[in-house]
């Protein structure tokens, strides 16, 4: 699994025009999945997301999680996350798992998420073309792979 993770002061997902998820501070997730996911990168992924210390401290420090912070978490699938672009101008994304694999291991994610965070997160639709809109705050940016596990 892939994510982009942004601290943000504001994000929303619009999917036909209708709002369908929102946060104010907190993070946007993007997440992407691969053939070889499994149980074990949910576990990692969701720990190290919810645990993440991206927010200030009352020093000005970035020392706390978004649950100490009190933010909210946006899970948006992105598939594209995991493009290649070694041969030729048109990206390749076949390191992305086909729907049948990556929806259930998506929703998956969302359960263990929405557990290790301790609230219902926000989220956007499986592969539904969507607008997501943020401000990031900072800007703070961080991408885990929970293949590599940097």
């Amino acid at each position: 699994m892939r994510a982009v993770i942004q601290r943000v002061s504001e994000a929303k997902v619009a999917i036909g025009g209708a709002i369908r998820g929102a946060v104010e501070r907190g993070l946007l997730v993007l997440l992407a999945i691969e053939e070889a996911d499994g149980p074990e990168d949910i576990e990692w992924l969701s720990g190290k997301i919810v645990r993440l210390r991206v927010f200030d401290d009352e020093n000005g420090v970035m020392n706390r999680s978004v649950q100490e912070a009190q933010g909210g978490i946006l899970l948006i699938s992105q598939f594209t996350l995991f493009a290649s672009t070694k041969k030729g101008n048109r990206p390749s994304y076949s390191r992305s798992a086909r729907p049948e694999v990556a929806i259930p291991l998506y929703e998956q994610f969302i359960q263990r998420l929405t557990a290790d965070f301790g609230k219902p997160i926000q989220t956007g639709e499986f592969g539904a073309d969507m607008q997501v809109s943020l401000t990031n705050d900072g800007p703070v940016t961080i991408i885990m792979d929970s293949k590599s596990r940097e």
